[in-house]
């Protein structure tokens, strides 16, 4: 199976520094809902990774979170794609949960229901803690410069092997491209 990982804000969507709080502000980053289409076509299986502490920092609920999924998966569908799933901490920083990346409770979580060895995967991010998170499974971290990307990497310190592309969609170029020297 051809599994990758992906984070939502700054990946997929424009991140905003109060969170994305309501299906009006999810806005998709341009060039990615094109690259999850063309992964689909091409037969991967995404799945979103992605902390949503607003929820427990009492800023929204589930309700507003799954309104917020689904004009993504619309929009993502109306390209000619689709997310397989999403998982997501709802947990404020201070809980001390094992699923808030940058720890990998949430990527052992898709590996164990996906029937996938995450150490063997990819995972697109734009923040240090999910590069962290794959990293401390053995994963192959890839760093875009959308979202806090960019300050990512100014910031240095990022896990050993990480690959750092534009946006996802430079990054999906070369994984569908076999020229390419990426590997998933």
């Amino acid at each position: 199976m051809k599994l990758l990982i992906l984070d939502r804000d700054g990946v997929i969507n424009e991140d905003r520094p109060d969170f994305v709080k309501s299906p009006d502000e999810w806005v998709p980053i341009p060039g990615s809902l094109q690259a999850i289409s063309e992964l689909s076509r091409a037969g991967w299986t995404l799945v979103v990774a992605t902390n949503q502490s607003a929820i427990g920092r009492g800023l929204f609920g589930i309700d507003t979170l799954n309104a917020i999924h689904a004009k993504m998966h619309r929009a993502i569908a109306e390209s000619g794609g689709h997310i397989d799933a999403v998982f997501f901490c709802p947990h404020a920083p201070d809980k001390g949960c094992t699923c808030r990346k940058p720890l990998p409770g949430m990527l052992v979580d898709i590996g164990r229901r996906f029937h996938a060895n995450i150490g063997d995967r990819a995972m697109v991010g734009d923040s240090l803690r999910d590069l962290q998170a794959i990293a401390a499974l053995g994963g192959k971290p890839v760093l875009v410069r959308t979202g806090n990307g960019a300050k990512t990497e100014a910031a240095g310190n990022l896990p050993a092997g990480t690959r750092v592309f534009d946006n996802l969609a430079a990054y999906v170029d070369t994984l569908l491209h076999p020229n390419s020297e990426a590997q998933p």
